[in-house]
Order: C-alpha cells, then structure tokens, then sequence
C-alpha cells in the first residue's frame, strides 16, 4: 500500500483490521455453525475484556516488529481462516489469533524480533501458552509462512482500497468491495491467481 512507514498510515490499517475482524468475530458469535465447531488452545473460557482495537494498537506499539508484518498477519489470519473450516474466528479466539499471527510474521520477516516470553507478555498470557499457540498455528497454517511479493501487494492493494472507501467525506454509489454490504463477507484471495479474487465467507 503507500507507504507503511509513513506514521499516518500505520494507525488507519490498524483501525481497519481491527473493524474488519471485529464485524467477522461478531458475525460468527451471532450466526454460529451448524455443524459442530471446533475448542482449539485459541478458545478463550470468557471474551477477553480489551478491545480487538486496542489489543492490536497495543501489539503495535510493544512488538516493534516492521510495519510489514502486519500485512504478513493478515495473509496468514486468511490462510488459516481458509484451511481451518471448524474453527471461526469469534470473540474468543480473535485475540490469540492475533497476537500469534503477529509473532510469526515478525520471525518469518525481521532479522531482529522479541522471543516467546516477550510476545506472550505483550498478549497477557502465559509463555508456555505462546508457545502452543505458536505451534497450532503453523501446523493450522501448513507451515505455508512464504510470501511473495505478488501475493504481498494484492493484499496491500486491498487494505488500501478498503481504508480509502472507509475516509469520509468519500461518497461511493457502488463500491466494488464493501465489507459492509454483510458481517460475513471476507476477502479471500487465491494465489494461484493473484490477479483474481473473490468474496468468501471468512471462517477457520
């Protein structure tokens, strides 16, 4: 997108994130499965009192990792999203998600990134629970953390467009990609064909 090192750019894509899963864990909590879902070690006993926006600025501002990763985050939440049908992201795992996405994308990406223990304090969880998390998270993932430069600026491109249509006063009759329009509308990308992409529902 522009420029992630540009300071003004940084808070917008957290604040979209932020809403863009903030609408999706709402969604599911309202309109569950039918089929049995899944409990993984991303399953919370209670919602977790701070916010998905705050929880995310707070990551921002500890983890130091690049700006970049936050991008890497949001392929790899889409990743799983699209491997783990059982497990919808709700108001109870979202933050796990979260923190864990954001951790592994700093490994894969920086030369330079805090270890477990540090992550897991800046999460408000336990460091042998990082460490699980870390675990089911590649293993959800397929061990797939590569990102190629194609798929990178697809996302890119797509975070972009969405905060611009997001920006008052902009007035658009029809958007071509509205996460509005439904709760359950997501964004999935295929990247045997980056240059294509569908809405599909977002669910793990």
């Amino acid at each position: 997108m522009a420029d992630l090192e540009n300071p003004d750019v940084m808070p917008k894509l957290i604040a979209f994130l932020s809403s863009l899963l903030q609408r999706v864990a709402e969604s599911n909590d309202l309109n569950p499965r039918l089929q049995p879902q899944k409990i993984s070690v991303f399953h919370g006993l209670t919602r977790p009192n701070i916010s998905i926006q705050s929880y995310l600025e707070r990551i921002f501002k500890y983890a130091n990792c690049s700006p970049s990763c936050f991008v890497v985050a949001y392929v790899y939440l889409d990743r799983f999203a699209q491997r783990q049908a059982a497990l919808p992201i709700n108001s109870f795992n979202v933050h796990r998600l979260l923190i864990t996405s954001v951790m592994v994308a700093a490994k894969f990406m920086d030369d330079m990134f805090y270890n477990n223990a540090y992550y897991a304090k800046v999460g408000g969880i336990s460091t042998t629970e990082m460490k699980f998390l870390e675990v089911d998270f590649l293993f959800g993932l397929g061990f797939r953390l590569n990102v190629t430069p194609t798929t990178f600026h697809t996302y890119c491109s797509y975070l972009q467009r969405e905060i611009i249509l997001q920006q008052p006063p902009v007035i658009v009759a029809e958007p071509s990609l509205n996460l509005g329009r439904s709760l359950k509308a997501h964004l999935c990308f295929n990247e045997d064909e980056p240059s294509s992409h569908q809405k599909q529902q977002l669910a793990i």
